[in-house]
């Protein structure tokens, strides 16, 4: 029953979300700031993982296509498709999800706590609103660049990676991330970005926002949101990849 208790408040939670802002410029400095917060400080670690991950993909192809007839252009393709597909959308956003998602319900778990909450609600505004929807909206608008540069840094650290260990030339190599190229593959791993950006949101939103107790409730809450938000993602990404891909 406690799960079900949680799914209709996390619904009740997104109902005051998705409410108009009462002052558009406190709203547009609050999502600039999410903004630089929850996207721009994750640049570094995004592209640092995408590089040597992408490069990892591509030695492990090459060294397991031992076979003389295969061509070195399937360490491209394969190390193209791994990277497309599930690596940047979804290994990236769990990555988020425990950078971010623990941020997010630390900070609305501390103004909780704090009562800080409680005084926005007394002078009369939505707090959910006034919190959580420039964190909703800085993902969605900012998390499909992030991916789209891992994607880019994974294929190029690929590429580097063949070119310094010599294991495959880098024309091949090329040739192969070229090979029977379909751009519903981006769709679909934008498609996917966008949903988990929602829940590495809302997710630690609701966590924070309900916690009860003092700095311990929050940690604990924390630690929940990144597994609960981890969780979420891997669901939704079997779903997703049912429905687009099936």
């Amino acid at each position: 029953m406690n799960y079900i208790e949680h799914i209709g408040k996390y619904f009740l939670m997104l109902s005051r979300v998705f409410t108009k802002p009462q002052r558009f410029k406190l709203f547009y400095q609050a999502f600039m700031k999410e903004v630089e917060d929850l996207g721009l400080k994750s640049l570094g670690i995004i592209m640092f993982i995408s590089f040597f991950i992408g490069g990892v993909i591509a030695l492990q192809t090459a060294l397991n296509l031992e076979n003389p007839f295969i061509p070195d252009s399937l360490i491209g393709f394969a190390a193209k498709r791994s990277i497309i597909l599930e690596f940047a959308p979804t290994f990236c956003s769990i990555i988020l999800a425990g950078k971010v998602g623990s941020y997010i319900t630390s900070s609305i778990g501390t103004m909780r706590v704090t009562e800080q909450i409680d005084a926005l609600e007394v002078m009369g505004i939505n707090s959910l609103n006034h919190l959580v929807l420039p964190k909703v909206l800085a993902t969605i608008f900012f998390y499909p660049f992030l991916i789209t540069l891992g994607m880019f840094l994974g294929i190029f650290g690929g590429w580097t990676a063949g070119y310094i260990s010599g294991l495959f030339a880098g024309v091949d190599y090329i040739v192969g991330i070229q090979l029977d190229f379909d751009p519903f593959l981006l769709a679909y791993a934008i498609i996917k970005t966008l949903v988990f950006a929602f829940l590495i949101a809302t997710v630690p939103s609701y966590h924070g926002y309900y916690v009860k107790g003092g700095s311990i409730a929050v940690g604990r809450a924390s630690t929940q949101s990144v597994v609960w938000t981890t969780i979420l993602i891997v669901i939704a990404n079997y779903i997703l990849t049912q429905m687009l891909l099936t």
